[in-house]
């Protein structure tokens, strides 16, 4: 509702972006309410945002690699084929109701000479920086409206007026911008008109969206990029106007190098760029300068603009996979039976032997029968291992180190890791809980790295369908 009603009244955000959160909320529901496993419903998840991807580009093919590259991180056939299936219903559903033509009706465009392709790459350098500036200016935009001292819900009548009063020399800035993207690609715009644009575009969308409008950042990208192409189209053809493609090309070129460097899904975006233009001829040069501004970003920014919104909010997707499978391992699961314990009223002597015979070197001391009181290696004795004369007067109690790091069964192994990385321990007494201390066991650090690889092998075969 609040998608629809910010791109109803002219904020500058993306139409896009609102359907493929609205595929993924559904399917995430779905797939809560039939208990489904990890992997089927992170399958399922891909399966909503393939087909709400291709509905709104009009792009099965895209659609379903977007979701394998970018939500279930791998081309598996038993995610890829259900993906593909709900890629194709999608589309067909939109062609049903929208029709099957391409976004953006254009003549088709070719490249004149492989000469052109230093410029491509010159283009994709261009086409970064400009994606770093514009996410940089969401992220500022976001930063000065939390400083502001007035209640959130004002924040975006601010951000509206401010558009309106841009909207007023650029009008190109209101809504989605498919309009102004198409009239770029026809050459209706002059160099310093496509210039001016681009800024203002850049400027409304970080107001709209750091201020709170709700929308997504594709279709600005879109636009964006068409006006930085279609700029740098008209100067290289006044430099070298017998071996350009004309700035229509370079329009489609820009579009897609700045699109990819902000969704960070290059492969994906070169197809929807494709799709979206029906223009093949074209690719060569769209997957250039894809890649290189996608590196450009990746390098100065980060992997793409939701990876640092995420990262904001203190979500590291990177560690996010390796992470899930240590919390869905417990600590009870690897706890370990050949634990060496001894009562805290041992003698040293008694205890030097002991330490000799441990395998580990580290004994854990118990009060009571079952009460962990501490732990104690070879050199916790320190000068004591050598003297003999107070074997009879030090007892195990003496000696151990009080206060041990301890985990309890229902601790994870992403804890269990943090614990051994801040302690330096590998290997940590496991107790029933921190009130009663009662010993039920150890961890080892072997164990602990070996039930993870277990857990990601098992995850790589029912996602493989092994």
């Amino acid at each position: 509702m609040i998608s629809a009603v910010s791109i109803g009244s002219g904020a500058s955000v993306g139409r896009e972006g609102p359907a493929v959160h609205l595929g993924a909320a559904l399917s995430s529901w779905v797939g809560r309410r039939l208990h489904l496993s990890r992997s089927l419903a992170r399958t399922l998840l891909g399966c909503g945002v393939g087909a709400a991807v291709a509905a709104s580009f009009n792009a099965p093919i895209a659609g379903a690699l977007f979701a394998s590259e970018v939500v279930v991180g791998h081309y598996a056939l038993k995610a890829f084929a259900p993906i593909v299936i709900s890629s194709v219903a999608g589309t067909a559903v939109s062609r049903s109701v929208f029709g099957d033509f391409p976004a953006f009706t254009l003549e088709t465009q070719i490249i004149a000479s492989f000469w052109e392709f230093p410029a491509f790459v010159l283009l994709g350098l261009v086409s970064g920086i400009a994606a770093i500036v514009f996410m940089r200016s969401i992220f500022a935009a976001q930063s000065l409206a939390e400083r502001l001292t007035v209640p959130p819900w004002t924040r975006p009548a601010f951000a509206g007026l401010a558009v309106g009063i841009i909207a007023l020399a650029f009008p190109q800035v209101l809504g989605v911008g498919y309009g102004t993207t198409e009239a770029a690609l026809l050459q209706k715009f002059s160099f310093w008109l496509l210039v001016a644009v681009g800024t203002a575009k850049i400027l409304a969308t970080a107001l709209s969206i750091g201020f709170g409008f709700g929308g997504g950042v594709f279709s600005p990208s879109i636009v964006i990029g068409a006006m930085v192409g279609g700029a740098f189209g008209i100067l290289a053809t006044a430099v070298f106007p017998e071996l350009s493609s004309g700035p229509g090309a370079y329009t489609i070129v820009g579009m897609g190098a700045m699109a990819a460097a902000v969704l960070g899904a290059p492969i994906s975006t070169t197809l929807i760029i494709f799709e979206m233009t029906s223009n093949y001829a074209l690719t060569l040069g769209v997957m250039i300068a894809v890649v290189v501004a996608s590196e450009i970003t990746h390098h100065f920014f980060g992997r793409s603009f939701f990876t640092v919104q995420l990262e904001r909010r203190g979500i590291n997707i990177k560690e996010g996979f390796e992470a899930e499978i240590m919390r869905s391992v417990r600590v009870g699961r690897v706890i370990a039976d050949d634990a060496e314990t001894v009562n805290w009223g041992v003698s040293l002597g008694e205890l030097r032997t002991s330490l000799q015979k441990s395998i580990v070197g580290e004994i854990f001391v118990l009060r009571g029968e079952s009460e962990l009181y501490g732990t104690v290696t070879l050199t916790d004795l320190s000068e004591a291992a050598f003297d003999h004369d107070v074997d009879d007067l030090i007892n195990a109690g003496d000696v151990a180190r009080l206060h041990p790091p301890v985990l309890t069964p229902d601790d994870d192994l992403e804890t269990a890791l943090a614990l051994m990385r801040d302690t330096h321990e590998e290997h940590i007494a496991v107790v029933d809980d921190v009130e009663t201390m009662t010993f039920r066991g150890c961890v080892h650090h072997r164990d602990v790295m070996g039930a993870y690889n277990r857990a990601l092998l098992e995850l790589r075969h029912e996602e493989h369908g092994d």
